[in-house]
Order: structure tokens, then C-alpha cells, then sequence
């Protein structure tokens, strides 16, 4: 029995032991693959090199195209852009629009009626006649005060009575032609108990928010009618990058779920940062697409102008752990490897910048950087 009882104080020791080993191997690996590389420098053979087809190149100066990139949406200038009200309140008598009906200029978009159409007839037809009334009355006082028959006063009420009248004739004038009523059809004695809503401009209906019956205020919004001929970009752009953009600038407008971008120009930069600490950039598109609609969503690329830069090719530049790097071929068959920073990438090349102890004039690897660092992780380890 005791032989037994020391068997398992054995064995359970043993499991500990083991146990505790695992643990120390794992967290050593684990550490190793969060560490830093250890060296710098990886050595191939002839055999490797023609494997993983390591060639050489030297850094040259090239006309690099920097480019913002921005998001934005497409709108429409506020010409272009109409919200239909009733002029006096009244009900929709009859309307057949509907989102998206093409419109034109002048087409009716709506008839409404009211009693207040009426009314405001017959106080233009009464303003009218007590117009002409006080009109004659005017000049026969006029007439009179040349013959001293009357006096100043008498004249003076005359005048003012023609002038208030008039004034009262031309606001009303002034009404039915706001609501489209032809005066000289009233003065024809045809009074009409309805009016209609027309169209400013030619375009799309976007907004549709009355049906028949309905009683719509002056202040209410009845239809939303777009003219989509003269679509433009808004975009949204950086206060960081704002001192890149000049008026002219081409841009390449992407839209959603679009391959081909759609060329454009900047043609105004707003004097305005948002709370999002952007800037309003407008932008005209080269070709105008009707099919295109206010409110779509677009990234693109402003593109600042050519500089020359010392640049490699982009396959020259490897990511590691979020920095960048190059390698440098030191003698026949050693890489060293030289963290740099990095500018533009364009056609193929990117704009690189190396630190002071490093020789502009050396050759660096253009190709099997990923090669490299993958040996240089896998030697280190």
C-alpha cells in the first residue's frame, strides 16, 4: 500500500514537470515571433539567388503625379435644384406625378382649388372700377383747383383716395399673376375657382409629397424637381491636403460599383473647414451623364501635379511589421536590410527616402524583397 501511495506522488510530479515545460516552450515561441529581427543581414548562395531571382537596381529621379484622395457625393447646382410650394394655400384638385416623371418647362404640375381664388378675382374686378371711378374724380378736382372752384384739401383727399386705390389694384395684379391667373380673362368676366402649378425648369421628379384632396400651406413643400444636365462632384476634402489643390486640377471620379473612372476638373475650393475638418471642393465632370443621379457616392483622385523624386520600383519596397524597407547587396551574395520612408507611388514606382548613413549610389533589390525578409524572418528564428 505505501509502494502504491509513492508511485503517485511520483507520477504526479512528473505531470507537473511536463506540464511546466510545455508552458515555458510555448511562451518562448510566442516571444520569438513578436520579437524584432536580430540581424539585419541575410547571405544566399549563387543556387538561391537564381531561385528566388534576385536582380538589382539604382535608385533614379522620375516624374511622379502625387494624388489626394478624397470622397464626395454628386449634386446639383441651385438652379437646377427646385422645390415646388403653392403660392396661396388651397386643396390638390388633381395631380399625376410620380418619383422620377420626366418633366418640362412650363408643364402643370398640379391644380388646386380654393374659395380665396375667387375672392381675390372679384377684389381685383372691384379694385378695377373703383380705380377708374377715382381716377376722374382726380382730374376733375385737378380741373377744379386750376379754376380756384375748390380748395387745396378737397384736392388733396382726391389724390389720396386715387393713390391708395391704385396701389391696392396693383398688389392684387400682382397676386393673380403669382398664381397664374390671366387678369384679362377676369376683366373678360370669366372668374375661375382653381389654379395651376407649373414647372420652372425641365427635369426629374425627385419628391412627391401631396395627393389629391390634400390642403397644402404656402410653406409646405409639394414636389422636388432636378435637372440633372449639369451634374457636379462635391468632395470632401482634408485641411491637410487643401494646400495641394489649385483650380484646374484634374481629378478621376470613381463611383460606386464602377471599374472606369470618370475624368473631371476642380473648379471651386471652398473657404470653409467643417467640424470634420474637410473643406468643400467642386468639380466639373468632363462628359455629363443624364443617367447619373444627385446624391451618389464617389471616391476619387485629385491629381496635384509631377515633381521629380528618387524613386525605385514599387517591388523594391517591402512592408514589415508597419514599416518600410529596402535591401541594399552590400558584397556579391550579402543583403542588408535599411528601413527608409516612403513618399508617392505612381506608374509603377515609388518615391523613396533614405537615411543619411545610407550611399544614394548603392543598388538595392528590385525584385525577391519578400524573398529576402521571409529568409531574414526564418534565420532569425
Amino acid at each position: 500500500m505505501k509502494n502504491m501511495k509513492f508511485l503517485g506522488i511520483i507520477f504526479s510530479g512528473l505531470l507537473f514537470i511536463h506540464s511546466s515545460c510545455s508552458t515555458s516552450n510555448e511562451d518562448t515561441g510566442a516571444q520569438l515571433m513578436n520579437e524584432p529581427l536580430a540581424t539585419d543581414e541575410v547571405t544566399l548562395t549563387d543556387q538561391q539567388i537564381k531561385t528566388l531571382n534576385i536582380t538589382l537596381g539604382k535608385i533614379e529621379k522620375h516624374e511622379l503625379s502625387s494624388a489626394v484622395k478624397v470622397n464626395g457625393v454628386l449634386d446639383v447646382p441651385p438652379q437646377n435644384l427646385v422645390t415646388i410650394s403653392a403660392p396661396l394655400g388651397g386643396f390638390v384638385k388633381y395631380t399625376e406625378l410620380l418619383q422620377g416623371m420626366k418633366i418640362r418647362k412650363g408643364q402643370v404640375l398640379a391644380v388646386m382649388e380654393h374659395a380665396d381664388y375667387i375672392q381675390l378675382q372679384q377684389d381685383y374686378l372691384e379694385s378695377k372700377n373703383q380705380l377708374e371711378y377715382l381716377e376722374l374724380e382726380y382730374k376733375r378736382q385737378q380741373e377744379l383747383a386750376t379754376e380756384n372752384v375748390n380748395s387745396a384739401k378737397v384736392l388733396q383727399l382726391a389724390k389720396s383716395n386715387y393713390m391708395s386705390m391704385k396701389a391696392k389694384y396693383e398688389g392684387l395684379r400682382s397676386k393673380l399673376k403669382l398664381i397664374n391667373i390671366t387678369v384679362s380673362e377676369i376683366e373678360d368676366g370669366e372668374i375661375k375657382n382653381s389654379i395651376y402649378i407649373v414647372s420652372p425648369i425641365a427635369g426629374y421628379v425627385t419628391q412627391v409629397n401631396v395627393n389629391i384632396g390634400m390642403y397644402v400651406n404656402p410653406t409646405d413643400v409639394m414636389f422636388v424637381i432636378v435637372d440633372t444636365d449639369h451634374l457636379h462632384a462635391e468632395a470632401q476634402v482634408f485641411e491637410k491636403d487643401l494646400i495641394k489643390l489649385k483650380i484646374g486640377q484634374q481629378v478621376l471620379i470613381t463611383l460606386t460599383n464602377e471599374a472606369t473612372p470618370r475624368r473631371a476638373n476642380v473648379y471651386l475650393i471652398g473657404k470653409e473647414i467643417s467640424s470634420e475638418r474637410t473643406v468643400r471642393v467642386h468639380c466639373h465632370l468632363e462628359k455629363e451623364d443624364t443617367d447619373l443621379i444627385p446624391g451618389m457616392y464617389f471616391s476619387a483622385l485629385i491629381e496635384t501635379g509631377d515633381h521629380e523624386v528618387a524613386a525605385l520600383p514599387e517591388s523594391a519596397v517591402v512592408s514589415f511589421e508597419g514599416r518600410e524597407y529596402l535591401f541594399t547587396n552590400n558584397d556579391k551574395n550579402t543583403y542588408r536590410l535599411v528601413e527608409i520612408k516612403t513618399g508617392v507611388t505612381a506608374a509603377g514606382y515609388t518615391e523613396v527616402i533614405l537615411p543619411d548613413h545610407v550611399d544614394q549610389t548603392a543598388s538595392f533589390v528590385t525584385n525577391g524583397t519578400y524573398a529576402l525578409i521571409s529568409k531574414l524572418k526564418n534565420t532569425d528564428e
